[in-house]
């Protein structure tokens, strides 16, 4: 354990970031009774060192909340599994079999190593492999399970209310190209299945489409 006088000195930045955490973040954390901290994950590729330092210095610093706080804490490792395939990984096989499947869900690609259903699901269990052998705590969700699921009806019904609001502050943000087809909802196509990055040209808050 680690002297709180040297814990109260110390500017090393996992203690920086943590302190910062439950200061900014008090009134959020004391309604949980839980600490939540998540990594993003986008498996468009094969997971390398990037992905690792991700989830190595969220590590860090729950370590340093160890010992800063008694509350549990939690790491969510969160797989971006339904973004459309955008370019072909130059460290795969077949790469055939992903250029027939541009900007499609990686959920819906297949793997071309072809021992998992899709190559999102192929590139997440690497990833928890790669994880799971530096004895990482985490909790895996996938983007794909959790529309699925319903987890994010409530979520989108309220970006819906608000969608004016959202694209006011969002669109300034944007360069000039991509604030023609900003929208915070990305829609499959259901004749193609592919992935659309298209503005909005009407909403029916009423049925909620």
């Amino acid at each position: 354990m680690i002297d709180k006088t040297n814990i109260d000195k110390t500017n090393a930045w996992p203690f920086v970031e943590a302190k910062k955490l439950l200061r900014e973040r008090k009134k959020n954390i004391e309604n949980k009774g839980k600490i939540i901290l998540q990594t993003g994950y986008g498996p468009s590729g094969l997971p390398h060192i990037g992905t690792f330092g991700e989830v190595a210095r969220t590590t860090m610093i729950v370590n340093a909340l160890n010992h800063l706080s008694d509350l549990p804490k939690e790491i969510i490792t969160f797989s971006d599994d339904m973004d459309g395939l955008r370019k072909v990984p130059e460290n795969i096989p077949d790469p055939e079999k992903l250029e027939e499947n541009l900007h499609k869900p990686l959920t819906q690609v297949p793997d071309p190593f072809e021992k998992f259903n899709s190559f999102g699901e192929h590139n997440n269990e690497m990833l928890k492999n790669f994880l799971d052998k530096f004895k990482f705590e985490y909790s895996f969700k996938s983007s794909t399970v959790l529309y699925n699921s319903g987890f994010f009806n409530d979520t989108l019904k309220l970006i819906l209310e608000n969608y004016e609001g959202i694209m006011n502050i969002i669109i300034p943000t944007l360069g000039k190209e991509r604030q023609k087809t900003y929208s915070p909802f990305l829609p499959i196509c259901p004749d193609t299945g592919i992935v659309l990055e298209i503005p909005v040209s009407e909403l029916d808050t009423k049925t909620q489409k």
